[in-house]
C-alpha cells in the first residue's frame, strides 16, 4: 500500500490539493479525520496489498510495455518534419518501450516512407464508419491503407475544440477496433471540473462511452491528459498524475475485469518534458506518456522514451 500512503501523505500536508472528490477536498489532522480520509481513499481506489512487476520493470502496475506517443497535432512543414525524422533515425532509444509518432494527415506517407520501422505511426483521429461522401473526413481504411497503425481518439481538443461527445469517441473506438487500427484513447477533466472536485466522475463518463462501445481492450492505450495541463506548460503532479491512474485501473477492474485492469496501460499526458519525465515514470500507474511539443524535437522526445529507466530494476 505504498502508493495509498505517498499519495495521502502528500495530500494531508498540501490541503489546498484538489480535484478528485468533494470529499477529500477538506481535511481533518486529528486521528479520527484521518483515519476516516484512509477509509475513503481505500474505498475509492481500492488498491491491491501487493502490485506485480514484469519483465524487469518495478513501479509498474500493469503489466504492459511502456509506451511512449508523439503527438505532432497541426505542426511541421516537409522541411520541419523530415529534419525531425532524421533526429528520430538517429537518437538510441531503449528497446523494452513501444514508441508512436502521430504526424499531420497530409505527412503520414513522407513519415511512413522515411522513419525508421522502430516508431510506428498513428494518425490523430479518424471517421466513425467506412468512408463515402463525408468532406474532410479520413476513414480507418486509408489509415490502414498508408500504414498507420494507431489512432488517436478523444483528444480534449476534438472533445472541446470540434465538439465531439463521449458516445461519437466511443463509436469511432469500436469502428476501428473493428478494423484492426489500434486506439489511444484519451480522457481527462478541465480546470473548472477539477477545480469542482469532479475529476473522477469526468474521467470514468468518458472511459464508460468507451467500455460500452468497443468490442475489446486488448489494442487500447488509455492517456490520461488533464485539459488545463496540455500545451499551458502546466503539469500534474507525478501525486496527482498518480492518484488519477490508481482510479482509472481501479474502474476498469470493477467495470470491466481484473485481467483487463492489468492489462492496459494508463499513460499521461499534458506538457510532459525531458525534465519531468522521470519523476512522473517512477510512478506504479503511469505506463508512459502520450506528448505534446516535446514530440516535435528528436532529441527531447529520445529523453522522454528512455525515461523507461526510471523503472527498471538496479542490476
Amino acid at each position: 500500500m505504498a502508493v495509498v500512503s505517498t499519495s495521502v501523505a502528500s495530500q494531508l500536508s498540501c490541503p489546498h490539493f484538489s480535484g478528485l472528490r468533494r470529499s477529500a477536498l477538506k481535511l481533518d489532522q486529528s486521528p479520527s479525520a484521518t483515519s476516516l480520509f484512509f477509509q475513503q481513499i481505500d474505498s475509492h481506489l481500492h488498491l491491491a496489498a501487493t502490485r506485480r512487476t514484469s519483465r524487469g520493470i518495478v513501479s509498474m502496475a500493469g503489466s504492459g510495455k511502456f509506451f511512449v506517443g508523439g503527438n505532432w497535432k497541426c505542426n511541421g512543414t516537409k522541411e520541419s518534419i523530415s529534419k525531425l525524422v532524421a533526429d528520430l533515425n538517429s537518437a538510441k532509444l531503449e528497446s523494452d518501450v513501444d514508441v508512436v509518432v502521430a504526424p499531420p494527415f497530409l505527412y503520414i506517407d513522407l513519415v511512413k516512407n522515411s522513419l525508421t520501422d522502430r516508431i510506428e505511426i498513428s494518425a490523430q483521429n479518424s471517421w466513425v464508419g467506412k468512408g463515402g461522401a463525408f468532406t474532410g473526413e479520413i476513414s480507418v481504411e486509408q489509415l490502414k491503407d498508408v500504414g498507420c497503425k494507431w489512432v488517436i481518439l478523444g483528444h480534449s481538443e476534438r472533445r472541446h475544440v470540434i465538439g465531439e461527445d463521449d458516445q461519437f469517441i466511443g463509436k469511432k473506438a469500436a469502428y476501428a477496433l473493428s478494423q484492426n487500427l489500434k486506439v489511444i484513447a484519451c480522457i481527462g477533466e478541465k480546470l473548472e471540473e477539477r477545480e469542482a472536485g469532479k475529476t473522477f466522475d469526468v474521467c470514468f463518463q468518458q472511459m464508460k462511452a468507451f467500455a460500452d462501445n468497443v468490442p475489446s481492450w486488448d489494442d487500447i492505450v488509455l492517456a490520461y491528459e488533464p485539459v488545463w495541463a496540455i500545451g499551458t506548460g502546466k503539469v500534474a503532479t507525478p501525486q496527482q498524475a498518480q492518484e488519477v491512474h490508481v482510479a482509472v485501473r481501479d474502474w476498469l477492474k470493477k467495470n470491466v475485469s481484473e485481467e483487463v485492469a492489468s492489462k492496459t496501460r494508463i499513460i499521461y499526458g499534458g506538457s510532459v518534458n525531458g525534465s519531468n519525465c522521470a519523476e512522473l515514470a517512477k510512478q506504479e500507474d503511469i505506463d508512459g506518456f502520450l506528448v505534446g511539443g516535446a514530440s516535435l524535437k528528436g532529441p527531447e522526445f529520445a529523453v522522454i522514451v528512455n525515461s523507461v529507466t526510471s523503472k527498471k530494476v538496479a542490476a
